[in-house]
């Protein structure tokens, strides 16, 4: 069987799998669509959990990014896994112990103010479209590749499969839905990278394979990357060239995202008692290891097999490079695309890679004959387009592009959800309707999660950056304006409604603004971004992906100080607190 007609087979077959799991799991009442009627398992959620969090941006674009990066993408990794721990061990178990829904429900209890939960609302929503945005260009990169059609048409079948298992089924349905997930994108992620290890290392293991030697010259791995990257004008692949302080911010700004991420935060109401979501935290962070602690290595082969199909030959000999004529059915796919260009420069017919940014490398390249870079290779294609590279079997390839579309639309599904229930449940049902019945409630709730998938297609087909990077922001924004006002909630009895409103509106509006001005999210129509995104230009030299931290702590410092010059929250508030706080047994 072809590549085309395998992979239409394989992705198909998971499709049924997810739509039927949706309709067998189909939400009939607010507590089945919101929370999974509280009764999965601490396993099975700690399942879907996972999913849930490892996005298009973990299978598709971490990887890529690490290829690329080296060193300085181990900011995704350190700010992505410590932002999990950190959420599971310090708010989870005290949310789910508060027993509400949502978030926005949590900090408008918290802090006994609708304004407050209204303004929860609108930073939830400014977090989950500026993620989803991400989630929605994966969609668009697995589709446009393997089903050969345009990113347009893979968007929108992305929309349709998204619409049927997250409108339809509720949290309930996409709970079960993204157990099989899970399931698929791991064995998806798992398999090539063994395939490609044994193929390069002969070390099935990959998370061992690239610390080991190459078996045909006996060189350690990342040892010859090191001498190949160099050779070609680039940074070397195991030293970093961020700043520090934009590393601990990048890195920071993460982690307190994470923590504040709405969609991963209400996964740990779905389970019965308060014991289940510690229990079901830990089995995710197990479920969620496999995948983060194979990246390294995935990134490390994708960019080695990439520089080894260029670079055939000595670098600037005359015959070192691949001639364009010769190259691999694989570069023809992803031409296709427009994720993958190349350009002649020189005319010779060759294709040159290397840094052409690199000032101090271009007399060599001169003499080399080389007049700029000619190959354009978009990050979050590498993960996609290893196992082509490497030549394995084409049921592996097929396999890898069901993992993408499962990761993608695992995590879209669960940030769309978490907007329809701000709007339904928060707004409608908190706010304005609350004698609504739940017939309606849940009928507004479907009509705003259709809604919001309309929205994020949008926003898909222009996204401000690779994926990784959209995901960055989103987690830049939810550290800014949600995980102060949750901390502080379960934490800090002082802190009243006046503080918690203007801290979150406080971190928000600085954070997005900064964003918005360097890399443009919402406001491209009018001209966006405004300035270069150059590290001179960066405020304290903090990247528009750290910045979320300076927003964070302008979002402590004006809750805490308008706590203090405004009255303190009543005595039931404080008592509310303390008995989030204390455990009690059976829970």
């Amino acid at each position: 069987m072809e590549l085309k007609s395998l992979t239409y087979l394989i992705v198909g077959a998971s499709f049924v799998l997810y739509i039927g799991i949706a309709i067998w799991s189909r939400a009939h009442n607010t507590k089945e669509f919101y929370v999974a009627g509280k009764t999965v398992s601490p396993i099975a959620n700690g399942m879907a959990t996972a999913a849930d969090w490892m996005s298009a941006a973990s299978f598709i674009s971490m990887a890529g990014l690490i290829a690329f990066l080296g060193y300085d993408a181990s900011v995704y990794l350190m700010g992505w896994t410590g932002g999990y721990v950190l959420l599971a061990l310090f708010l989870a178990p005290y949310l789910r112990k508060f027993g509400k829904f949502t978030v926005p429900e949590f900090i408008g209890e918290r802090y006994y103010s609708k304004v407050a939960r209204i303004v929860a609302v609108i930073c939830l929503i400014f977090v989950s479209f500026t993620y989803v945005a991400g989630q929605m260009r994966g969609v668009g990169i697995v589709f446009s590749r393997f089903l050969e059609v345009e990113v347009t048409v893979g968007l929108i079948i992305g929309m349709g499969i998204v619409f049927i298992y997250a409108v339809l089924g509720g949290m309930k349905g996409i709970t079960y839905t993204q157990v099989a997930q899970y399931c698929v994108l791991i064995f998806a992620y798992t398999v090539p990278a063994v395939f490609i290890a044994i193929q390069i290392t002969d070390n099935p293991i990959p998370q061992l394979a690239f610390g080991s030697t190459i078996t045909e010259s006996g060189i350690g791995l990342l040892d010859k990357l090191d001498s190949i990257v160099t050779s070609l004008g680039f940074n070397q692949y195991t030293t970093g060239t961020k700043s520090k302080i934009d590393i601990f911010c990048i890195t920071l700004a993460l982690m307190a995202g994470t923590a504040g991420l709405p969609h991963v935060i209400v996964r740990f109401f779905t389970v019965p008692k308060v014991k289940d979501a510690r229990t079901s935290a830990g089995f995710a962070l197990l479920f969620i290891a496999v995948l983060y602690t194979t990246a390294p290595a995935v990134g490390v082969m994708a960019r080695y097999n990439l520089i080894n199909t260029i670079q055939e030959g000595q670098v600037g000999a005359i015959d070192g490079n691949l001639l364009y004529s010769e190259r691999p059915e694989w570069m023809e796919r992803w031409e296709k695309t427009k994720l993958l260009q190349f350009e002649d420069k020189n005319g010779d017919g060759r294709i040159q890679y290397y840094n052409d940014q690199n000032q101090s490398f271009a007399e060599t390249a001169h003499v080399f004959g080389w007049e700029g870079n000619e190959l354009t290779v978009d990050r979050d294609i590498m993960v996609l387009a290893n196992p082509e590279m490497a030549k394995a079997p084409d049921w592996v390839i097929a396999l890898v592009a069901a993992g993408g579309i499962a990761a993608a639309l695992s995590t879209a599904a669960g940030l769309l959800l978490v907007i329809s229930a701000a709007i339904s449940h928060d707004l409608v049902k908190g706010i304005f309707l609350p004698n609504i019945s739940e017939k309606n409630e849940l009928r507004v709730g479907r009509i705003a999660a259709a809604a919001a998938i309309l929205i994020a297609g949008y926003l898909g087909f222009d996204p401000p950056g690779w994926v990784a990077q959209v995901v960055a922001f989103a987690f830049g924004l939810a550290a800014a304006s949600l995980f102060p006002a949750i901390l502080l909630g379960i934490f800090f009895k002082r802190v009243n409604k006046e503080g918690a409103i203007a801290g979150m509106i406080v971190g928000l509006l600085f954070t997005y603004a900064y964003i918005e001005y360097f890399k443009g999210l919402f406001l491209k129509w009018a001209g966006s971004p405004w300035g270069e995104n150059i590290a001179s230009n960066w405020w304290l030299g903090i990247s528009p992906e750290g910045i979320g931290v300076i927003g964070m702590l302008l979002n402590f410092v004006v809750a805490i100080s308008i706590s203090y010059m405004t009255a303190p929250p009543p005595d039931h508030i404080k008592y509310m607190v303390e008995n989030i706080r204390i455990p009690r047994i059976n829970e």
